[in-house]
């Protein structure tokens, strides 16, 4: 995006509050047993048309959840290889450290799944730290440095002339920052393990069903907070020819303004949680697909009933995850359209599921807004 990089994650997160949360609120209170838009278009549609929707979306599934496994480990080795420290020793060993934090991924679930969530609870609080640090130094420079605004203000106007063209176009850029949005399927993935209350049952899990809803809100108001500040703090600090290729800053911005501003002490520990945290991204969709695959594959005498068994499965598809980083050869730029793919699929998906709920349930102001989100989401998957 540019000097627009600010504008158009203002749209995309305006997409997220007013957009996506909606949606996945509403999915999880139809379905609040892990299957998400999945198990309510089985629902809503005839026989015929459920399964074969069911078996698509299973596809799209499959491939937002692997590729969240090996585009977000290719991004760890990719952030690992690029630290001054160990760039000189590491460079060109790319696809053997992300096969390598893939293998290490399935041994924690092998582990336990408790284990796992244990493991993530700690990472994203040190993650989420550590970005409110180089966030806070970062407005504090932005603030401190008077010219970067005004010098901001005056190339946009320059480049891009009124205000109405700047929107024009962050709505055309917008689609492609559209990935961060996939926590959101992740998310009502994983409803099974919300605690709720103590007096939930399978048919009526009322306390399960608030606390998903907590976390999608939290989670997307925290997103949508980093979202804003870094865009805007990595755009006015860090000169462009540093975003492109080769350039200290291409693909890792954040971790660029944590060694310029912070030392390359607390840089290295910045990088050590980024590569963390990437690694583990890939738990929450191992979690999706251990919940949604064998709900799913052997009632419809697709998989064997060993297909229900955690342990079995958690080496079915670090197996693939292998096979996928191995065909795109680790590269974290050459799995994004597959991934964005997956990712807008389920959520436009999920967004003419709640369409379709409103309608029958007779709410017809939510019809019409979920038709209007729905439409915008079919824009971005288009």
């Amino acid at each position: 995006a540019g000097l627009l990089s600010p504008i158009a994650t203002i749209v995309l997160v305006i997409v997220t509050l007013a957009g996506a949360l909606p949606v996945y609120r509403r999915v999880a209170e139809e379905s609040p047993h892990g299957q998400g838009s999945i198990a309510m278009l089985e629902r809503l549609l005839s026989f015929w048309k459920g399964k074969l929707f069911v078996l698509t979306l299973l596809g799209f599934a499959a491939t937002d959840f692997l590729i969240t496994i090996t585009l977000s480990a290719a991004d760890a080795s990719t952030h690992l290889i690029e630290n001054p420290h160990l760039t000189g020793t590491l460079h060109g060993h790319q696809l053997i450290i992300t096969l390598l934090l893939i293998a290490l991924l399935g041994a924690v679930f092998l582990k336990g799944f408790l284990e796992a969530i244990g493991v993530a609870f700690a990472l994203v609080g040190i993650y989420l730290a550590l970005n409110a640090v180089v966030v806070a130094v970062g407005l504090w420079h932005v603030l401190t440095t008077t010219h970067v605004i005004t010098d901001w203000t005056g190339a946009l106007t320059t480049q891009h002339g009124d205000i109405f063209v700047m929107i024009g176009l962050a709505l055309i850029v917008f689609p492609k920052l559209a990935l961060g949005l996939s926590g959101f399927e992740t998310g009502v993935a994983v409803m099974p393990h919300v605690q709720g209350d103590p007096d939930d049952t399978e048919e009526k899990p009322t306390g399960r069903i608030r606390d998903t809803k907590k976390l999608l809100t939290t989670a997307a108001l925290i997103m949508s907070g980093f979202l804003i500040t870094t865009s805007f703090i990595t755009t006015l600090l860090i000169p462009e020819k540093e975003f492109r290729p080769g350039g200290d800053a291409n693909g890792r911005a954040l971790a660029y303004l944590a060694h310029q501003y912070l030392g390359n002490a607390f840089g290295t520990v910045y990088d050590a949680s980024t590569i963390a945290i990437l690694w583990f991204a890939g738990a929450s969709a191992m979690a999706g697909l251990l919940n949604l695959m064998p709900r799913y594959l052997p009632r419809y005498g697709m998989a064997p009933h060993w297909a229900r068994a955690v342990r079995p499965m958690v080496i079915v598809f670090s197996l693939v995850a292998f096979l996928v980083t191995w065909i795109f050869d680790a590269n974290v730029d050459a799995q994004g359209g597959a991934y964005a793919t997956g990712v807008l699929v389920l959520i436009s998906s999920a967004a003419i599921a709640v369409t379709i709920a409103a309608h029958k349930a007779g709410h017809r102001n939510w019809t019409i807004a979920f038709t209007v989100i729905s439409a915008v989401f079919l824009y971005t998957t288009v």
